[in-house]
């Protein structure tokens, strides 16, 4: 079985990256934010969102790849407010496995990969390589619910 972060190294880690966890969203539509089976949580795709409402734009048009990495970011500390709200404790996850995102972009963007690394940095900066390392896609797409400029979706491995 992999080993897991220490939930103090989780929560200090958070606190030096002046990271708050937000609460879990109350989705929009007919699904739930999680789903768990054996160790595995899934989490659904989570739009991005700034000053709490959604962060419009598509990228290649009148969002840039910057804007859109940060947009990336601020997904992942969604992300793991939810995975949080699932498990109780970041310090039961043994990794996270696998990212998908959605990139609003237009058909000649071709920069979906560093947009999406927004997020996987910070699971790496949060929980370290060992754990935050993960298998990941990044596609673009035509249009995301709402106009989001991103959209992304999680799977984590925990422990009890």
């Amino acid at each position: 079985m992999s080993s897991s972060a220490s939930p103090s190294a989780v929560h200090d880690r958070l606190q030096q990256l002046g990271i708050t966890l937000p609460p879990v969203a109350v989705p929009a539509a007919a699904y739930v934010p999680f789903v768990r089976t054996g160790n595995l949580v899934f989490l659904s795709g989570h739009i991005a969102k700034k000053d709490g409402k959604t962060w419009v734009g598509q990228l290649g048009k009148d969002t840039d790849t910057a804007t859109g990495k940060a947009a990336a970011r601020a997904i992942a500390i969604d992300l793991m407010g939810t995975l949080q709200a699932a498990v109780g404790d970041l310090g039961k996850v043994t990794r996270i496995v696998k990212l998908m995102s959605l990139v609003n972009s237009t058909a000649d963007f071709t920069e979906q990969h560093l947009v999406t690394n927004g997020a996987s940095e910070l699971f790496v900066d949060v929980f370290g390589p060992q754990i935050g390392a993960h298998a990941r896609s990044a596609f673009g797409v035509a249009q995301i619910p709402t106009g989001a400029c991103v959209e992304i979706e999680l799977i984590a491995e925990i422990q009890d």
